[in-house]
């Protein structure tokens, strides 16, 4: 395992959500060995692009505060 930061901690977390959205909208009953190609493609897509937009975000407010202080 890495040391995550704070930041890609909260980042990793804010993926949950438009992850388990995305398992209840293909079948929460399945197993993930269930999975097709597409869908497991489609599932680390929604959790990178959660990850990614979280650090973005804080990228950007890291960004205004230098600006404004």
């Amino acid at each position: 395992m890495i040391d995550l930061t704070k930041n890609e901690k909260e980042a990793i977390e804010s993926a949950l959500k438009p992850v388990g959205e995305y398992v209840a909208e293909i079948g929460m009953d399945r197993p993930l060995s269930s999975y097709s190609r597409e869908e497991v493609l489609c599932l680390i897509e929604v959790a990178l692009s959660a990850y990614f937009d979280f650090m973005q975000g804080k990228e950007s407010e890291t960004e205004m505060s230098e600006v404004v202080c």
